[in-house]
């Protein structure tokens, strides 16, 4: 992907992580959890090529890239948002979007990452397996993101703080189950919520077609993770447990200081004490956010980390509700919002087909 889009320095979205890992070789092949192995022959069936699933000739529009409506803009209703005028909301759109899909990108990136890490560390060949399949979802995703940003943004922003600062911590932790819970459960359950909030209401076609495609993989993902480590977790000591919720609490709140996006308004020149205090007192803005981990909490007390640690930061966050809504319903959704995406297509297809034939 060329670096002249990039709205920083380059500089700040490369680094290099020093990390000592176990690689585990194992021959055990007649060894398989018959879910973990469901989920391959999954992954395997449901490869796709971006080239040819998505209609890259859909025109962007910068000024909405997404057309989405402004009430899902962040500052929308701020003192900043209403002394926009229209060219000026305009910019702003096409500065988020970018923003967004650029960290979608870098996510993605470190998702490649720790999944050929898990493929290195991870004991059980059904896992390994697995992990291979989501290797090559990983690159394809990171293929997809850049190609937006590049052919039809011209734009991109360098990873958040906050992101960096979680990966360099997953990817430097040599324990397998904490690649899992890190970029599997925490990472991807969050970019899920997000991805979702763009499959659900763009209007250009290839941003909500994208992102739909995108969460058919992710789910598949995040249920490779919960299946792993609920097997794994119950034979931890209670510090090791400690520990791992620990992480999870921190790595939310990490999480969720990220999603303001203020490097934008830095950017653009906005007042930023007027921009951070909106954002901050928002009761909407903080109802926005604490959905984007309606995918993470009910994942962390299914793979049993389930402990007052964890329970009483979901609490403090207002997520704990989360808890009761069921994973895999949420994941059968998402594959069949892609196959509903694929139909669509199919339908406006063989009706230019059938017009074409009729002239």
């Amino acid at each position: 992907m060329s670096t002249r889009n990039y709205t920083l320095p380059v500089e700040q979205t490369k680094w290099t992580i020093d990390n000592q890992n176990t690689t585990v070789f194992n021959w055990e092949y007649d060894e398989g959890r018959d879910k973990l192995l469901s989920l391959y022959e999954k992954g395997k069936n449901l490869q796709w090529n971006t080239t040819s699933r998505l209609d890259w000739t859909t025109e962007v529009d910068l000024a909405n890239p997404f057309g989405t409506p402004d009430q899902t803009m962040a500052l929308y209703g701020s003192p900043t948002w209403n002394k926009l005028d229209e060219k000026g909301r305009g910019e702003l759109r096409y500065h988020e979007a970018s923003r967004l899909f650029s960290q979608f990108l870098h996510g993605e990136q470190g998702a490649l990452i720790c999944a050929a890490k898990i493929v290195q560390t991870v004991p059980d060949i059904d896992a390994k397996y697995y992990a291979a399949t989501q290797v090559m979802d990983e690159a394809r995703h990171v293929e997809t993101y850049a190609r937006f940003l590049d052919e039809k943004l011209k734009m991109t922003y360098p990873i958040s703080k906050p992101l960096q600062a979680l990966l360099d911590n997953v990817i430097k932790d040599s324990r397998w189950d904490m690649t899992y819970l890190g970029m599997q459960i925490i990472i991807e359950g969050l970019a899920l919520a997000a991805f979702a909030g763009i499959r659900d209401n763009a209007t250009n076609p290839l941003a909500a077609a994208l992102n739909a495609y995108v969460m058919q993989d992710e789910a598949r993902h995040v249920a490779f993770g919960r299946l792993s480590l609920r097997d794994y977790y119950p034979h931890l000591t209670q510090p090791e447990r400690n520990e791992r919720e620990e992480f999870v609490i921190e790595a939310c709140y990490q999480m969720r200081d990220r999603l303001f996006g203020l490097e934008v308004y830095e950017n653009l020149g906005y007042d930023m004490k007027e921009c951070t205090e909106y954002l901050f007192n928002s009761e909407g803005i903080r109802e926005f956010r604490n959905r984007l981990f309606s995918r993470i909490v009910p994942a962390i007390k299914e793979i049993g980390l389930w402990g007052p640690i964890v329970q009483k930061g979901y609490a403090d966050m207002g997520v704990i509700d989360y808890a009761q809504i069921n994973s895999e319903e949420l994941s059968i959704q998402d594959e069949q919002v892609a196959l509903r995406f694929d139909a669509e297509r199919k339908a406006a297809t063989d009706k230019v087909i059938e017009q074409g034939a009729a002239v």
